[in-house]
């Protein structure tokens, strides 16, 4: 991951100056970063940052979480009750659960902060704690100041785009591999509930515009799902013997997830393939070829590293 970036930061910088001159300021450059729940993406994108702080790179880096745009707590119950047939409304987790204004607001800030010397941005937080594990927003977030080289765009779903309505279909009528046949229809997920939250990710494209490269953390493609449930209960566990037991039952973290698997079945192939902008006309992400893989197993062992 350090490699990477290094490697993307230096061909950043120098295609900014190739096109632009040496005299303008180098904007920072914006790395998505998406794995699933409970997987480390969050774990080892804060030591990726302060690695790439230290010497000898000495580099400055913000790291921005997809977690901190949820909607305050009173968004999301509002959400979910204006939509009370949706079950993948109810509580934080899909597109349509993020404060979507307030993502294009601080990206494009992130993306301009360079532009003048003390620029500072605040960075929302969210602290998933509260309400007994529903989460709401932070009173406070972080302040990063200019200069900043690299920006850590990290979460579950960054990097996801919308697909068609016949491939919802198509697969909506599969199997959910490891789930079982009917997975989706027991957990009354129904089909225009995946129609609306892919309609609601089509405004998160603008946000995925902005980056410049992308690392993905995944499970094996043999296991593209079971793993996350224990991966998200330990992390549950972990927070929770942390703050003095403030968080989700067992029960309610396998409901958590449950809510998830929806947005890996249907938009999660957007990272590498991009979207179908119209019939026939593939759209690739920005970072096609400025991406990195790493396949992680059950334990969080690494399996595979590709480049894309």
């Amino acid at each position: 991951m350090r490699d990477h970036v290094l490697d993307e930061l230096a061909t950043h910088r120098a295609r900014i100056q190739r096109e632009s001159g040496a005299d303008r300021p180098v904007p920072p450059l914006i790395v998505g970063v998406q794995g699933p729940q409970g997987s480390g993406k969050t774990y080892l994108t804060s030591i990726l940052r302060d690695v790439l702080q230290g010497p000898p790179h000495n580099l400055s880096v913000a790291v921005f979480s997809l977690d901190d745009l949820y909607l305050p707590h009173e968004g999301l119950v509002k959400l979910a009750a204006s939509y009370p047939d949706n079950a993948l409304l109810r509580g934080r987790g899909q597109p349509g659960t993020h404060d979507v204004p307030l993502g294009t607001e601080i990206l494009n800030k992130l993306k301009r902060i360079n532009d003048a010397p003390g620029t500072e941005v605040e960075l929302p937080s969210f602290d998933k704690s509260l309400f007994n594990g529903e989460g709401d927003r932070a009173p406070r977030g972080t302040v990063v100041r200019s200069p900043v080289d690299v920006v850590l765009f990290e979460g579950w779903c960054v990097g996801f785009y919308p697909v068609s309505k016949e491939e919802v279909e198509r697969r909506y009528a599969q199997p959910v591999k490891g789930l079982g046949d009917d997975f989706l229809q027991r957990r009354g997920y129904r089909l225009e509930d995946v129609l609306d939250v892919n309609e609601r990710l089509k405004s998160y494209v603008s946000w995925w515009d902005l980056f410049d490269a992308f690392i993905q953390i995944k499970p094996p493609e043999e296991h593209p799902y079971t793993y996350i449930y224990k991966w998200r209960l330990q992390q549950e566990h972990n927070m929770k013997a942390r703050n003095g037991g403030k968080g989700m039952t067992d029960g309610q973290v396998e409901k958590f997830v449950d809510r998830y698997i929806p947005g890996y079945v249907f938009f999660g192939d957007g990272v590498l393939e991009g979207y179908e902008e119209a019939p026939g006309k593939r759209r690739l992400p920005p970072w096609s070829g400025h991406g990195l893989q790493i396949q992680i197993g059950e334990n969080r062992e690494v399996v595979r590293v590709n480049r894309f």
